[in-house]
């Protein structure tokens, strides 16, 4: 990973109003290995939404970071 886990919470918690169990999100960044990012739609049905942008610009910058989307 390139990044140090402040600087990775720092970019992961942008834009959040909450982060949910950050400890153990700090605990699985301690592994220094990609994390694996699931998304819960499928970014090619025809029901997209504008809203639906904001979690796949979240898990850009998670695949920036080294993580896998």
């Amino acid at each position: 990973m390139t990044k140090q886990i402040p600087e990775q919470l720092e970019v992961i918690k942008r834009g959040c109003s909450e982060l949910l169990v950050e400890e153990e999100l700090e605990q699985k960044l301690a592994l220094d290995r990609p994390l694996r990012i699931k998304a819960g739609f499928d970014p090619t049905a025809p029901d997209l939404h504008l809203g639906h942008t904001v979690l796949l610009n979240k898990m850009r910058q998670l695949q920036d970071l080294g993580h896998h989307a």
